[in-house]
């Protein structure tokens, strides 16, 4: 894990397309803003982890299910 130090309103570049900047520090919580393509999915680690978990559920569809389904079309 690279760990860098930055102050208010300086920023990191990951890649050509990806710039986090610190916006704020407030307390023990600090505000980043990130630029980043469209195609690139930012989020929070706690709602990534639900959305993988919801994912993995999702694929799990037995055989039974996948005959139904496929019996409504």
């Amino acid at each position: 894990m690279l760990i860098l130090t930055r102050k208010l309103g300086e920023k990191i570049n990951i890649g050509d397309d990806i710039t986090v900047t610190l916006l704020e520090i407030k307390g023990a919580q600090v505000k980043l803003g990130i630029q980043a393509p469209k195609s690139i999915g930012i989020h929070r680690n706690e709602i990534y982890e639900k959305i993988r978990e919801e994912n993995l559920r999702s694929s799990n569809i037995s055989d039974s299910d996948l005959s139904k389904a496929v019996a409504l079309l």
